[in-house]
C-alpha cells in the first residue's frame, strides 16, 4: 500500500501507522498541515473492510480538518487519527493507552479528540499517556455543567448552518414548517433534531438503532424511517449526520430536498458530486464549514472557557456559509469551489499558490 500514492493523499506533512501487538491496535495517524498551528482532530473507532478503507478515511478526514480550521478562524491545522476495530467489541482501555502512547510519540504535532466511535472516557485513558487529547475536561455553563463531548456544539453550529441555508434557499427567517430528513441519530443528530425541532421543523430520521429512532419519535414527533428510504422523502433539507460518503452517484438522483446541510464528515463521495448537486439546483453546505462546532468548542477548552466568545464564534458559522453562498452565486461556482479557496488563502504557506483544490508551489 503506497501512501503517495494514494488517491486521497494531498501533500500531507506525516502518515504514521500504529501497532501495539500486546492490545491488538491497529491504527493511522494523519497530519495534513500545520501551518496555522498542531494538528487537531478527532480520534476515530471503526470496523474498516481494509486497511486501504482506513487510510483513505483518515487522509480525508485530516485533510478537512485543515480546511475546516481555517474557514473557522482558529489557529489549528488538520490531522485525525484511525482505529482499525469495532468499538463495542474490541475496545479496551489498554488499547486506549496504547493509542495515546503513539499520539505522545509526535511531541504535540497531533492532538486527539473524541470522534465516532470513542468518548470522553477513551480520551481519558489516552490522557493517562499523553497530554496531547482535549475534550475531556468537566465544564461549566450557563445552562449547567458538561462533559468534553463536544457533540451539543457541533449539533449547534449545524443548526446554525440549516437556518442559513434555509434562509438563502428558502427565504424567510424561520424554520416553522421546514422538512428535514435527518441521517443519523448519534450524539451529534440527536441533539440537531432537538434544537430544529423546537424551532417548528417537521422531521423525517433513519438510524440502523431502533431505541434512537424511538426516542426522536416520542420526543420530537418525527416519523422514523428505513436506513435506505431516507434519501427518498418529500422534504426541503436533506442532513446527513452518520458516516461519510452518503452523498454518491446513487443516491443524488434519489434525493427531492433543495438543501443538503448536515454534520458528517466528507458527506461527498467524490468532489465531483459537488458539481452534480450543483447542476440540479441543490445548494450544499460544505461539510467542513457547518460542522465546524466540535473544533470550536475543543479550542476553547484548551485556551480557557469563553462561553460567551464560542458562542459568537459558532453563531459566525451561519455569516460563513452565507457569504460562501452568494460568492458562489456570482461567480457560478460551487459552493465547495469558493470555500476551498478562502481557506487555501488562509493556511498555505508563502510560496504556494492555489490551483483548484490542489496546492502548487509558485
Amino acid at each position: 500500500m503506497s501512501v503517495f500514492n494514494a488517491k486521497d493523499f494531498d501533500r500531507h506533512e506525516q502518515v504514521v501507522f500504529c501497532h501495539d501487538p500486546a492490545t491488538g491496535l491497529k491504527a493511522i495517524i494523519a497530519i495534513h498541515n500545520r501551518n496555522l498551528g498542531p494538528a487537531l482532530g478527532g480520534c476515530r473507532m471503526y470496523p474498516y473492510a481494509d486497511d486501504e478503507e482506513a487510510l483513505r478515511d483518515v487522509l480525508r478526514l485530516s485533510r478537512g480538518m485543515t480546511y475546516k480550521s481555517a474557514l473557522a478562524g482558529l489557529p489549528l491545522g488538520g490531522g485525525k487519527s484511525v482505529i482499525i476495530g469495532d468499538p463495542f467489541k474490541h475496545k479496551s482501555d489498554s488499547l486506549m493507552r496504547a493509542m495515546g502512547r503513539f499520539i505522545e510519540s509526535l511531541g504535540g504535532r497531533y492532538i486527539g479528540a473524541e470522534d465516532s466511535g470513542t468518548g470522553v472516557e477513551d480520551l481519558k485513558q489516552m490522557a493517562k499517556v499523553t497530554s496531547h487529547v482535549a475534550g475531556i475536561r468537566e465544564r461549566r455553563t450557563s445552562a449547567g455543567p458538561r462533559d468534553g463531548d463536544p457533540s451539543p456544539s457541533t449539533a449547534y453550529g449545524t443548526f446554525v448552518g440549516i437556518r442559513a441555508v434555509v434562509q438563502h434557499a428558502l427565504g424567510g427567517n424561520s424554520l416553522d414548517d421546514v422538512k428535514v430528513a435527518i441521517q443519523g441519530m448519534g450524539h451529534v443528530g440527536i441533539h440537531l433534531a432537538e434544537m430544529l425541532h423546537n424551532a417548528g421543523a417537521k422531521l423525517w430520521v433513519s438510524d440502523p438503532v431502533e431505541a434512537r429512532l424511538e426516542d426522536a419519535r416520542k420526543r420530537f414527533d418525527a416519523t422514523p424511517v428505513a436506513l435506505d428510504e431516507i434519501y427518498d422523502q418529500e422534504v426541503d433539507v436533506f442532513s446527513p449526520c452518520a458516516m461519510g460518503a452518503s452523498i454518491n452517484d446513487a443516491t443524488i438522483p434519489r434525493l427531492k430536498a433543495r438543501i443538503v446541510a448536515g454534520s458528517a464528515n466528507n458527506q461527498l463521495d467524490e468532489e465531483r458530486h459537488a458539481v452534480e448537486l450543483h447542476r440540479r439546483g441543490m445548494l450544499y453546505a460544505p461539510d467542513y464549514v457547518i460542522n465546524a462546532g466540535g473544533i470550536i468548542d475543543v479550542y476553547f477548552e484548551i485556551q480557557g472557557d469563553d462561553e460567551m466568545a464560542e458562542m459568537q464564534k459558532l453563531d459566525e458559522i451561519g455569516a460563513t456559509l452565507s457569504e460562501i453562498f452568494v460568492e458562489a452565486e456570482e461567480r457560478g461556482e460551487t459552493t465547495v469551489e469558493v470555500a476551498d479557496r478562502i481557506a487555501e488563502r488562509r493556511f498555505l504557506a508563502p510560496g504556494v499558490k492555489e490551483r483548484g483544490n490542489v496546492a502548487a508551489m509558485a
